[in-house]
């Protein structure tokens, strides 16, 4: 977990702290110079009582607004702990997320995506530096599809684990393009909380956990 972030949660949570103590002391001495004046004060000519009102009412003020700050800060605080408990909770799980990269490991690589009508489809994975190694033609029904892709080069020669992307075309009957979105699956290996969102380690790609669609357990996939 990142030292920076956590560094940074206390030295708002100090510097709030401090200011509160600043303001209670300052208060403090406002009470303890109005009563010594008030005791003080010519009969004859007392005081402006509404200055004393105006500055009391302005350190009610400030101190309102930190009890508010505070409050505010102490959700932040439980959202972050919410979502990185969240996070942590993923790994060893198979998530769906937005992205058209995705992890072979172990012969297999998904790619969940929807096509909006029925279509023929061409199918192009590339490597990570963009080389078209597998193509694959074939037709989709409307709605969601999961493309599994065993590492089969289209030279008929296995792949090396690691991260590869996919592209697809999609035609209706017509020859017109199908819009088609397109998601990846992948077993989740760890967490970066470095950012200001945690970040899902899929072999080498990298998923932010706000990207993530839905979450199963993991399962032995047969590549096709």
């Amino acid at each position: 977990m990142s030292v920076t972030g956590i560094n940074g949660t206390t030295a708002a949570a100090s510097g709030l702290g401090g200011s509160r103590a600043s303001i209670a002391e300052n208060f403090e001495t406002f009470l303890t110079l109005l009563t010594t004046q008030l005791k003080n004060q010519n009969p004859l000519d007392p005081l402006d009582t509404n200055q004393f009102t105006s500055q009391l009412v302005q350190f009610t003020s400030v101190e309102q607004q930190l009890k508010t700050n505070e409050f505010l800060e102490a959700m932040v605080m439980s959202t972050t702990t919410g979502n990185n408990g969240q996070a942590v909770s993923y790994i060893g799980r198979t998530v769906t997320a937005s992205g058209v990269r995705s992890e072979l490991a172990g012969g297999s690589a998904n790619w969940s995506f929807y096509a909006e009508k029925a279509a023929d489809v061409t199918v192009t994975i590339r490597d990570a530096q963009g080389n078209a190694v597998h193509t694959h033609r074939g037709n989709v029904a409307q709605g969601e599809s999961v493309y599994r892709w065993d590492g089969m080069g289209s030279d008929g020669k296995a792949r090396p684990d690691g991260t590869y992307s996919i592209s697809i075309d999609a035609r209706d009957a017509d020859g017109k393009l199908v819009s088609v979105s397109t998601q990846m699956q992948g077993v989740v290996t760890g967490v970066d909380f470095s950012g200001t969102e945690p970040v899902l380690l899929i072999g080498n790609a990298r998923v932010n956990l706000s990207s993530v669609s839905s979450v199963k357990a993991t399962q032995t996939a047969s590549g096709g």
